[in-house]
């Protein structure tokens, strides 16, 4: 069976392998078997390769955090999915392979009819959005959030549960060609993230509070948005995708604003209980149309190197273990 092996931690670009490993056992009890039809490559993916994520696995591991699956065979005693449903398996199972077995007690049936690329991707970016959404600020129908890296996985989350929940958006790009797309995927405010976007926003929202900023990119970013927020609200950051671990610019706003900050990480204990509302909730708003994430091209199991080059350059691919 193929599958990506993680044989050592080192550079994303030379480190994965794909090798030949052997098929799963048939399922024990409260197990089942499924084939992966889908797994993304994203950021997260690349940073356990390069040992710089809160998750190690021992090595060596089958790599992907995510997938969508179809359900081949059930173990003894499962009965909350039957044979042919669509699953996500739990996060950091080793998605990056052609069959897995999980167990069952995490798993429910996906919609039917949805869209499988779009299913791949709901166990990480919808749930980080719908948390930060949730758990920092008590948000009221009508407040709005600001956010950089609307064009992400997250970003785009972030905009289709806000306006789910009666929230209003300001979204930062960093390239004028975006502002239409992000505008037509329900972002109220759509502005280049840059020296002034503060200013611009006001003039739009008028006595508009900003309650909260989800901060993807970091760096000179991560100032800028303290600029749009109101007194009292909060700033969190979830990655750091311009590689930039300093803020310069005026950060005496925290202060004088009350401002709080904090750093968002998925898989802490205190969020395990609300995964399974939130993955149902995703996955019906992709059965809806409601949630969607562009997918620049899916790559087999074989051009690995490819998808992560690719990744690395922009633009969000998913692997597809079923292609030759």
């Amino acid at each position: 069976m193929r599958a990506v092996h993680l044989p050592a931690f080192g550079d994303p670009t030379e480190v994965p392998a794909y090798v030949n490993i052997p098929e799963p056992a048939q399922p024990a009890a409260g197990q089942v078997l499924i084939e992966v039809l889908y797994a993304p490559v994203n950021h997260n993916d690349l940073l356990v390769m390069g040992g710089n994520f809160p998750y190690h696995p021992e090595l060596p591991a089958v790599l992907g955090n995510e997938a969508v699956g179809r359900v081949l065979a059930l173990g003894d005693g499962v009965t909350n999915v039957r044979q042919g449903d669509l699953v996500t398996p739990p996060l950091y199972s080793g998605t990056w392979r052609e069959r897995m077995l999980v167990q069952a007690d995490e798993l429910f049936a996906l919609p039917p009819d949805a869209d499988a690329l779009q299913l791949s991707m709901i166990r990480i970016n919808p749930l980080t959005a719908g948390l930060m959404l949730s758990e920092y600020v008590d948000l009221q129908p009508g407040d709005w959030i600001v956010q950089n890296a609307a064009n992400s996985g997250v970003g785009r989350a972030a905009i289709a549960l806000a306006k789910a929940r009666g929230l209003r958006s300001i979204n930062l790009v960093r390239r004028p060609e975006l502002i239409p797309e992000i505008q037509a995927a329900g972002g109220d405010v759509v502005l280049l993230d840059e020296p002034g976007a503060a200013a611009k926003a006001a003039a739009l929202i008028g006595n508009g509070k900003v309650r909260l900023a989800l901060d993807g990119v970091s760096g000179a970013s991560t100032a800028r948005l303290i600029e749009f927020l109101s007194p009292g609200a909060a700033l969190v950051a979830y990655a750091m995708m311009s590689g930039e671990k300093v803020a310069p610019g005026d950060l005496m706003p925290l202060m004088f604003k009350s401002i709080s900050s904090h750093f968002f990480y998925q898989n802490r204990p205190q969020y395990r209980s609300k995964i399974p509302a939130l993955l149902r909730e995703a996955a019906q708003m992709v059965a809806a149309g409601q949630l969607h994430t562009p997918v620049a091209r899916t790559y087999a199991l074989s051009e690995v190197a490819d998808a992560i080059a690719h990744t690395l350059a922009g633009g969000k691919v998913l692997l597809a273990p079923q292609t030759n």
